[in-house]
């Protein structure tokens, strides 16, 4: 594998461009029991929030496996293909039915927390019982989640971000290019 290009703009610090962790659909489904496991064994949500937009990947499917209610609002740094902001941003209202209830708020990974803190902060406005936050992956160093699956400083490649559509074919997401053979 070859690194990244050295010109394009890196997303955060604690990330090791010259490693990659290239996950399939099987590996990210298992890395998600882990994580509801963890979550089961020491807390009862009854609802899960997933933050839009990865977020509401594994925010889905450990609401799935937990067997309880999945809601999403939008946090992002991103509009369309483009990051165009440095901090994210609050799209979406936090789901007024997490009022009273016990909330896990879940996103893909962290590294500063900014999106979790953000999302945190807009699910006290409808006052639920309790919120507590999980993320498949964490940066070392970077913000802890009450749950987490994995640690790590690798660019990960997700299974729904390794090929993109470009109008005409699935192509290599070019933030990948370089790193992952076709």
């Amino acid at each position: 594998m070859q690194p990244l290009d050295p010109s394009a703009p890196r997303p955060d610090p604690l990330v090791r461009d010259d490693q990659f962790l290239e996950l399939g659909w099987e590996m990210f489904g298992e890395l998600c029991r882990a994580l509801a496991m963890r979550v089961a064994r020491e807390y009862e949500p009854e609802m899960v929030v997933g933050i839009a937009r990865a977020g509401v990947i594994p925010g889905a499917i450990l609401a799935s496996l937990l067997r309880i209610d999945f809601y999403s609002m939008k946090i992002s740094r991103w509009e369309g293909r483009e990051r165009v902001r440095d901090r994210p941003a609050v799209f979406s209202a936090a789901p007024p039915q997490a009022r009273g209830k016990r909330v896990v708020l879940v996103d893909e990974i962290t590294t500063s927390g900014d999106t979790l803190r953000l999302g945190l902060a807009a699910l006290r406005d409808v006052h639920p019982a309790e919120i507590r936050t999980a993320t498949t992956f964490v940066r070392p160093m970077g913000h802890q989640p009450d749950f987490q699956a994995l640690e790590t400083d690798q660019t990960i490649i997700f299974p729904w971000d390794r090929k993109v559509f470009d109008g005409e074919d699935w192509v290599v997401n070019p933030r990948y290019q370089g790193a992952i053979e076709e």
